[in-house]
């Protein structure tokens, strides 16, 4: 065996020693570039840019590519956790055994959510295909609350005319009052959805219009997301 060169160790630890270095600084970077647009997305919504991000952060532009080079990378890192929390809300509704209060109280659950983060009140109104760390936990929370809409029909408290869809539009129209009322009126929201959650309640009190079709409506929910994402033209977002 040969002898071992204490230098030739030296240098193969201080090359360790600086990847390591090296890549704690890139994790602390990243951290703190989520972290910033979390503050971003909360005050300003989803259509805040880049940049703006990156100056929250206190650093250039090409770092928050090097890190995220879609703007769908970065909403993705940000609100993963909160879209699986939106999903386990479905859970916790489901464990309910009374199947109005399971429903009732996961529709004021997810909208006090949009209330708590305007960003997160745009994210449930949109539809990301390309991003499927978000879009898992927006297919598992739809499967959950199909079966919260059954549960509660099945009981006689859920008027039979009510769609899933009902439920999108209850939280587009929310993220419009909270985008016009956050700042001076944080607690609007409340009362518009007390109103609709007396409308769902069977005995219905008369006839609806038909609700848009589900394929039209995922459109629009798609095309939401394609315009946030998309970058203006000669112009990285």
């Amino acid at each position: 065996m040969s002898p071992r060169d204490p230098h030739t160790e030296a240098g193969a630890d201080a090359t360790v020693s600086a990847g390591q270095s090296k890549r704690s600084d890139a994790e602390r970077n990243r951290g703190r570039l989520i972290a910033a647009a979390r503050t971003v997305f909360g005050h300003d919504g989803l259509h805040a840019s880049m940049a703006s991000v990156a100056r929250e952060t206190g650093v250039g532009i090409a770092t928050l590519f090097r890190h995220f080079p879609r703007k769908e990378d970065l909403l993705a890192a940000v609100f993963a956790d909160r879209m699986k929390a939106y999903a386990q809300a479905t859970d916790a509704a489901l464990a309910d055994p009374d199947p109005w209060h399971g429903f009732t109280g996961y529709i004021e659950t997810v909208c006090a959510m949009q209330a708590a983060d305007r960003g997160f009140a745009d994210i449930l109104t949109m539809s990301f295909p390309g991003v499927p760390e978000l879009e898992k936990y927006h297919t598992r929370a739809y499967e959950g609350f199909l079966e919260l809409i059954d549960r509660a029909k099945d009981s006689g408290q859920l008027r039979e005319d009510f769609t899933s869809r009902d439920l999108v539009l209850l939280l587009m129209a929310n993220a419009g009052v909270l985008s016009a009322t956050g700042d001076t009126a944080p607690d609007a929201w409340r009362r518009p959805v007390a109103w609709m959650i007396q409308s769902f309640q069977a005995p219905a009190r008369g006839t609806l219009p038909d609700p848009p079709d589900d394929t039209a409506l995922y459109e629009a929910m798609r095309r939401a997301g394609q315009d946030l994402t998309t970058p203006e033209t000669g112009k990285r977002r």
